[in-house]
């Protein structure tokens, strides 16, 4: 079985250096353009990912820094309000994804996505906000 793994370790490490100078080759035989376009579009997704990364730490801060208001509405002992709760995060959430990507929210894909992104941070909303109200009272 070692015999195996050493193989199959050395087939990924072989196919991954192999990628790397083909890579390398392909960056230094192309155009200053052609490179430049590349950056420039890394650069603009970066910006978008570091948006999202942004936007999921407030997505996974609010529960825990609204923890008194958690309280209040556990006291309530109405799953109207608890359901309220987590609608108004949720929506809050998806508003401020929504600014931050400018309210360009546009074609399937993008859609998706933030439809896709609001889903989780519902869910996520749900659970956390049920924990705490367990948790506190």
């Amino acid at each position: 079985m070692d015999f195996l793994k050493s193989i199959a370790g050395k087939i990924v490490g072989g196919v991954v250096a192999l990628g790397v100078i083909i890579a390398a080759v392909s960056w230094f035989t192309m155009s200053p353009a052609d490179r430049q376009q590349i950056l420039s579009d890394t650069g603009t997704v970066f910006k978008w990912i570091g948006i999202f990364l942004g936007w999921l730490l407030v997505v996974g801060v609010v529960p825990w820094v609204t923890v008194v208001l958690i309280r209040r509405v556990d006291e309530m002992e109405s799953n109207l309000a608890g359901a309220a709760l987590v609608v108004v995060y949720t929506a809050a959430e998806a508003t401020l994804l929504a600014w931050l990507y400018g309210w360009s929210v546009r074609g399937a894909v993008a859609w998706t996505f933030f439809a896709a992104a609001t889903l989780v941070a519902g869910v996520y909303n749900l659970l956390a906000c049920d924990w705490i109200a367990e948790k506190v009272s």
